[in-house]
């Protein structure tokens, strides 16, 4: 019986991993989550675990007022999400983004950046 509860146990763990490995999270983006950059960028680029499915993943950038900034649609790589920005004064921006990678799962975060001091 200890056995049995033992291998129920062990199956359960992997199929968890498994369920929390089948989302696209985000790796890593330019300009980096959080950071001050000295001029401003012309595109905001998004890396990814996953493929992406283009036609339902989405990128917004907004100013400290709330206004969009990007322009254009964004442009979808397999793993990779951009979209140029127009140009930017000094100040903080927030992206926000969802995506449904190709497994069909969705994902959303936002992060900030700044232009300038």
């Amino acid at each position: 019986m200890r056995i049995l509860n033992f291998a129920a146990t062990i199956l359960i763990a992997i199929l968890a991993a498994q369920a929390a490995l089948a989302h696209a999270f985000l790796d890593h983006a330019e300009p980096r989550v959080g950071s001050t950059v000295p001029s401003a960028p012309k595109e905001v680029a998004l890396f990814f675990n996953q493929k992406l499915e283009a036609s339902f993943s989405t990128i917004e950038v907004s100013d400290a007022s709330g206004a969009r900034v990007d322009q254009g649609k964004p442009m979808i790589n397999a793993t990779t999400m951009r979209i140029g920005v127009k140009p930017l004064p000094p100040g903080t921006y927030t992206v926000r983004w969802q995506v449904l990678s190709v497994d069909t799962h969705t994902t959303e975060g936002k992060f900030n950046f700044q232009v300038g001091k």
